[in-house]
């Protein structure tokens, strides 16, 4: 019985509630969230090729 009445306290939470954003509101932050992940992809990206790099120079360095 809790089950069930978790669903229907969840469902009149979400419906009675809840403030959803405009549709403006979510399209802005969509691009915002897109925007931001991107530029932390590349962030990391170059972090990770330095250090492929670095590595690379340093068993070249040994071997030599």
């Amino acid at each position: 019985m809790g089950l069930i009445t978790y669903f229907k306290e969840s469902y009149n939470e979400l419906t009675n509630h809840v403030t959803w954003p405009t549709w403006a509101e979510t399209q802005k932050l969509t691009i915002t969230v897109a925007v931001f992940s991107i530029v932390f992809a590349l962030i990391i990206a170059g972090i990770d090729f330095v250090f492929k790099t670095a590595i690379e120079n340093y068993f070249n360095w040994l071997e030599s």
